[in-house]
Order: structure tokens, then sequence, then C-alpha cells
């Protein structure tokens, strides 16, 4: 590690790399740190992304780590305790307590997802307890699907997963009331609503077998569909004074992410944001994609400044 860099790059998943990759190639010094802690980590391989289809999410965050190297820049496993303003950049410290200076930041530290408080739900996540159709739903295809009602898109949910098979339940749990017209759309295409509190995920020596309301009843499922709340990923940053916007549907928050302009970049100077802490529906490919865009703005905006202090020398 050096002392100062054109760039931090905070979080080192797709945005983060990739933005990193884009640096590089224009030649500007690159540091990219990382807690890993890759929201996707525990799927067994990334969906929708061209040329990548089924790979490990850790190996797709390996390989993005040699692309970054090859190009000159340096990734370090750590977190981000505080940044600080420091001249016309910043001062980023290092839990272990090492600083370093940037002239611009990338932030890509991803999002938290919160699952509704049901036993057994978080053991199960990101294999057989799963939240996007487009991710994972073709890897459970023809499988007994239950989607548990926590927001008002359960109904949209449900629609989407009832393409991918015949035996798809909505279970009402304590989400929102479900309307009369959602329930008649879930029942003219044979999705059934399940009414009642859902108290665990009953389990087996294969993975999930069924969900156990309240009143004791075990509905038999192999695959449980939730909508989790997330929460942009801000650790250490607060001092920056980065916005979150939230999320809304119907006047339910879902969660929160940064407020961010087309390129990436937030109301801070100095300071982009790139996948899903900014944009929460981002699949690891969009996420690369906005990671790319956002290292393109950032390169551009140093040339600006470089090409400004060339200006006023030659005054």
């Amino acid at each position: 590690m050096n002392d100062k860099y054109d760039v931090v790059v905070v979080g080192g998943g797709a945005a983060g790399l990739s933005g990193a990759v884009a640096l590089g190639r224009s030649r500007r010094s690159v540091l990219v740190i990382d807690a890993g802690e890759q929201r996707n980590a525990p799927a067994e391989g990334i969906h929708n992304y061209l040329g990548r289809e089924g790979l490990n999410p850790l190996e797709l965050v390996a390989v993005g780590r040699e692309e970054v190297a090859r190009y000159g820049g340096t990734t370090v496993k750590g977190r981000v305790s505080e940044v600080s303003r420091r001249d016309s950049g910043f001062a980023v410290t290092l839990d272990e307590g090492r600083e370093v200076q940037a002239r611009r930041l990338l932030i890509a530290t991803g999002l938290k997802d919160e699952l509704p408080a049901v036993e057994g739900l978080a053991e199960h996540w990101g294999k057989n307890v799963i939240h996007c159709p487009y991710c994972h739903g073709y890897e459970h295809r023809d499988q007994a699907i239950g989607v548990l009602a926590t927001t008002p898109m359960a109904v949209h949910q449900a629609l989407m997963f009832r393409q991918l098979s015949a035996d798809v339940v909505v279970f009402a749990h304590t989400g929102p009331e479900i309307s009369a017209d959602g329930r008649a759309q879930l029942a003219a295409v044979g999705v059934r609503v399940v009414e009642g509190e859902v108290a665990a995920v009953e389990s087996g020596p294969g993975g999930v077998t069924g969900l156990r309301l309240t009143s004791g009843e075990v509905v038999a499922r192999q695959v449980v569909a939730v909508g989790p709340r997330f929460e942009a990923r801000l650790d250490g940053l607060k001092g920056l004074g980065l916005e979150t916007a939230p999320m809304e549907v119907e006047g339910f928050v879902l969660g929160t992410s940064l407020k961010v302009d087309p390129t990436g970049r937030t109301e801070v100077p100095g300071v982009w944001a790139a996948g899903n802490v900014a944009n929460p529906m981002a699949q690891v490919m969009v996420s690369a994609g906005q990671g790319l865009m956002a290292g393109a703005a950032i390169n551009g905006d140093l040339i600006q400044e470089e090409v400004r202090a060339a200006m006023a020398g030659a005054q």
C-alpha cells in the first residue's frame, strides 16, 4: 500500500472492482478496500451475467482482483473506520489504524438484507430461501415455492415465480393486507393464499421442507421466496454526510440507498457510488456496468481538475 491514491474504492464486489479496472486502464492509482462480505456469497452461482453464467460469486471476485492488479491497482482486505476531508481530497482510515489519502472516492459497499424474524429463514438464505426470480428462480423451477408476504410486492413476486412453477403458495403472514384485486390475480393463475402467521422454516437433510404456522400446521414447501428490507452499507462513512433516500411502494419503505446521478455522482463533491448501495435492484451485471460508468466519470473529473491546474500554471 502507498499513502496516496488518485481513487480509493470502498467495497470490492462487481461494482467496485469494475470501477477499479476502468480507472487502472486510465493509468490512475487505485486502492480497493474490501471487507470480504459480498452480499451474494451464499449463492452457488451468479446468473444473467453474459459470459459468466453460473460462475461462483467468490470466483468472480477473485478474477476481478486479478484484473485490477493487472492494471496496477491494489486490493486489500479491511474495513474503513473513518473518512474525512483532507485538503482537496479525503483521508481514509482503515480499521487497523493505517491512513491513506485519495483525490476521489468510489463507494461500492452494497447493502444489508434484513430478513423477517422467522426461525430458520436466515439459515437457508441464498440457497432455499431466495428473493429474486431472475437471480435464482430458474434453479428452483417446478419446485413447491412459498412466498412469504412481508411487503406490498408479494403478489407481484408470486406472479413472477408462477412462471417457473405450477405449485406456488402465498403465506399472508404479517405483511400488508393483500387486496381483493391481488387475491383475484393470484386465484386466476392457481396461486393459493394461506392465512396466518408463519412461525418457522422446517428443514431436513435436503434443505427446506415446509413452513410451520403459529397454529402448528405445516405446509410442505421446497423453496421460500421473501422480500427482505435492505439498508445501504455505510459503516465508517457517516462523516462524509452522504444522503440516503427511501425506496417506497404504496407507502411501505422497502429500504434505503444512496442518492446518485446517472453517472453515480453523489451530492458530496468528489464522491461517487455504484452497485447495490445506490441501486438496490441491480443484479451483478448491472452493478458491474454502473461501476464502469462511475469509474469513467471519476477519471473525467480528475482530467478536468488537472487541466484547470495546468492552465492556471501557464498564466
